[in-house]
């Protein structure tokens, strides 16, 4: 059994230009943010993004990395839509390919299942068809039991990913990752469906810690869909990851009203330690 520990820049070292990458989390909830981090302190760009979005997509869009975005939405939670994205996208920056939830859900099973498409009731009788006139649409072969009618469906095409970038509250050295809050979020499809994949975590144990307190389910990732393993405390910072911690809504509201120059000026320079130090300064200031 392999060790597939590494250190962020070694994960993103692994990405090109290009590439199309997908990003767990949900929102401004447990999002893989040390990752994130890392990626922008590299020059690659031209990414295609799949992510039910939050600043992971803002900090993307806003230093120009972002060629084109595949997503359902993208929010802060507490602050509704995302704003360093909203001017990104204003300005024609990026293609968008928007799509409803259950869509994008689709396309990664599509993909996981490597299969060209799925069929789905969600997009029927709504813009999303107007919005992506690439998108198709398939009829059933099969009659409806009671009405006998052939049924139409989206045909939500599979969404492939070069990689993916996801982060967990737990994770052992060969790969398997482990949740510890109220929800997936699809983190395990976006693993299964890229060529590689790598998972930050906020503490990696033992294997035979995963379940020692916590049910089995509890193990997302299995270490056949992972290929690096990521030790990074408070890795989703400034999201949540709970029960870990919850979102930090001060830092939050400070990075959605400043420009991202002056953000990353002061808190994406250096390493991850450092960007750790910025925020613990940060955090004494507000103390005082």
């Amino acid at each position: 059994m392999t060790d597939k520990t590494m250190t962020a820049r070694e994960a993103v070292d692994r990405l090109e230009s290009g590439m199309t990458v997908g990003i767990g989390g949900w929102g401004s909830r447990r999002k893989p943010m040390a990752l994130v981090r890392a990626l922008l302190r590299t020059e690659i760009s031209d990414l295609t993004v799949v992510s039910y979005g939050g600043p992971d997509v803002g900090l993307l869009a806003a230093a120009g990395r972002i060629r084109k975005l595949v997503t359902a939405f993208v929010t802060l939670d507490s602050i509704p839509l995302e704003p360093h994205y909203r001017a990104a996208r204003e300005s024609g920056a990026f293609e968008l390919m928007e799509v409803d939830e259950a869509m994008l859900l689709w396309g990664l099973r599509a993909a996981a299942n490597r299969l060209p498409f799925l069929p789905v009731r969600a997009g029927i009788g709504s813009d999303v068809m107007r919005v992506n006139p690439g998108l198709r649409t398939v009829t059933s072969p099969y009659p409806d039991a009671t009405s006998g009618i052939r049924e139409e469906f989206v045909a939500m095409p599979a969404l492939r990913l070069d990689a993916a970038l996801v982060h967990l509250n737990r994770a052992d050295r060969l790969g398997n990752g482990q949740y510890l809050g109220p929800d997936p979020y699809f983190d395990d499809l976006f693993c299964e469906a890229a060529d590689t994949a790598y998972m930050s975590c906020e503490r990696i144990v033992d294997t035979a810690e995963l379940t020692k307190e916590a049910a089995p389910q509890t193990l997302l990732l299995k270490r056949s869909s992972v290929t690096g393993v990521v030790e990074a405390p408070n890795g989703a910072h400034f999201t949540s990851c709970v029960p870990d911690y919850g979102r930090e809504e001060a830092f939050q509201k400070l990075y959605a009203t400043t420009p991202y120059a002056d953000f990353a000026e002061r808190f994406l320079g250096g390493d991850e330690s450092d960007y750790q130090s910025a925020i613990q300064a940060w955090q004494k200031e507000q103390d005082q």
